[in-house]
Order: structure tokens, then C-alpha cells, then sequence
């Protein structure tokens, strides 16, 4: 498999555990638990770049776009889970995937949307929302709440952020910790004005600590050595993954059953990533 295709799929692993994490750390107040988890995450930085805090420089335009990303990704979605049904604020929010995929000739030079790419993009999320909303026992009976604006939000946010880093000038991987850094900062700075103090327990702080070191920190490095690497239509495919493993993992961890929604996810999203991904073999000259 393409290494790229390889970074991707570590980055979607890690953060298939979110959900699991986010329930465990429910209790915290949701701008506190990104903080400090981006804090965490920004420390891989350090031996990426080998201690050379140089790699950690960029340019101020290049800085806020990561800000833009990690930071104003994190608002939006906090936001339309406060003000919209959780499960279908969850839906709105993946279709970052299909973002990617549909909007990449738009951000990137020399990149057409095929029918392949199109085909396979709407077979995923038609997979992720039926991950999702095969676990919900009111799905069918959504009703309009203005937290799916936010939502949207934050799909477009990083769907335009993942294919706008291959934009500007080219950064080591290393930089990200910077991104996380400032990020991490902001949204304690948003706690600080908008949440009550808590008191952490230790539990919590090693679960934040995984926290940081997995969705909220690691699969970003992951992230950015995939697009820097691969095909962003065929990644953006492959992160139709994360709400089937996300929810795969959390019926694992309440000991229910898988359903036949999540199997008939499961095989719709894996139907896309290969139709996404192959290519035919040259024929061979007679």
C-alpha cells in the first residue's frame, strides 16, 4: 500500500478512539480537556524535529491557517454539540471527508474531481451515516436545530485546512507542534472566560494524556505526513473509516452487539476506500 495511504490510516486509527475518550472525560469541561490534550500533543513535536525548536518556525500566514484548523475546528464542533443532538451534530460534522475529496480541485492546481472519486466519496458518507445514525434510536425523528451550522462549519474548516497546507510553503512535519501549541493556548484561554474550574483527577489526567498523545496530537503528524505524501481524494475517501472504527470501538466498550447497520457500513465504506484507492494495472505489451 501506498505509505501515505499508511500515515492516513494511522492518523483515522487514533482518532476512532476520540469518541471512547470523550465519554470517558464527559465530566470535563470541553475547552479545558482540547487545551490541555494540545498541549500534550504539541510535545511530540520535540523529538520529531530532534530538539531543533527552528523546525517549530513558520511564517505568520502559515501559523494561522494551522490555527484555523486545529483551533477553530475544535470551537465550532464543541459548539454545535452544545446546541444540536450530539449523533447528528457527529453526521453534519463528517462530511469533512467528502469536503475533501469534492473541494480538492478547487484548492489544488492540477487535481480533477473524477467520477471515481465522486462515486466513492458519496458511497462513504452515505457508510459513515449509517455507522452513526444506526446507533441512534431517534435518528429518523431529527429535527432542525442551528447547531448543525456550526457543524458544517466545522467540516469546511478542515476540509479547507488539510488542502490548504499543501498551499503555502512547504513546512517540516515537526511545525505542527507549533499549530498545537497556540491552539492549545486559545482554547484554555476560551475555558478560562467561558467554563467553571474543575478539579482533575489523576485518572483523568492520564486519560488526557492519551488524549494527547493519540486524536489530539499524534494523528495530526500523521495527518500532514499523509497529504504531504498521498492523493488527497483518496485520503479524504479513507477518513470515511473514522466513524465506523468510532463506533465500533464504543459498542466494543458498552458490550453491545454489532447491528447489521454497522455491517452494511462496514462494507459500504470499505467498497469506497478500495474504489477510491485502485488503480488498473498497465497491460502488458503483446
Amino acid at each position: 500500500m501506498n505509505p501515505a495511504n499508511l500515515y492516513a490510516l494511522g492518523a483515522i486509527a487514533l482518532w476512532a478512539s476520540l469518541a471512547a475518550l470523550g465519554v470517558s472525560l464527559a465530566h470535563v469541561p470541553p475547552f479545558l480537556l482540547t487545551g490541555l490534550a494540545l498541549l500534550v500533543g504539541s510535545l511530540i513535536a520535540l523529538p520529531l524535529s530532534r530538539f531543533d525548536l527552528r523546525q517549530w518556525r513558520l511564517p505568520a500566514s502559515t501559523l494561522a491557517l494551522g490555527v484555523y484548523g486545529l483551533f477553530g475546528y475544535h470551537l465550532l464542533f464543541f459548539i454545535a454539540l452544545r446546541f444540536a443532538p450530539p449523533v447528528q451534530a457527529n453526521l453534519v460534522n463528517y462530511l469533512w471527508p467528502l469536503g475533501i475529496v469534492v473541494m480538492a480541485p478547487l484548492f489544488l492546481p492540477g487535481v480533477s474531481l473524477t467520477a471515481k472519486h465522486l462515486l466513492a466519496a458519496l458511497l462513504g458518507f452515505a457508510g459513515a451515516a449509517l455507522a452513526i445514525l444506526g446507533r441512534s434510536t431517534d435518528g429518523a425523528a431529527a429535527v432542525w436545530a442551528w447547531g448543525y451550522l456550526p457543524a458544517a462549519g466545522s467540516a469546511f474548516i478542515w476540509a479547507s485546512y488539510s488542502l490548504l497546507t499543501q498551499r503555502v510553503q512547504s513546512f517540516p512535519t515537526a511545525a505542527i507542534g507549533s499549530f498545537a501549541l497556540v491552539s492549545g493556548v486559545l482554547s484554555l484561554l476560551c475555558h478560562a472566560l467561558l467554563e467553571p474550574a474543575v478539579t482533575l483527577s489523576g485518572r483523568d489526567w492520564g486519560l488526557i494524556l492519551l488524549l494527547g498523545l493519540g486524536p489530539l496530537g499524534g494523528a495530526f503528524f500523521l495527518w500532514d505526513a499523509a497529504l504531504k505524501r498521498g492523493d488527497a481524494r483518496q485520503i479524504g475517501v479513507l477518513s470515511f473509516i473514522t466513524p465506523l472504527l468510532s463506533t465500533v470501538i464504543l459498542l466494543w466498550l458498552s458490550r453491545e452487539p454489532p447491528s447489521l447497520s454497522v455491517a452494511m457500513a462496514a462494507c459500504m465504506i470499505v467498497t469506497a476506500a478500495v474504489l477510491a484507492t485502485w488503480k488498473p494495472r498497465p497491460r502488458s505489451a503483446d
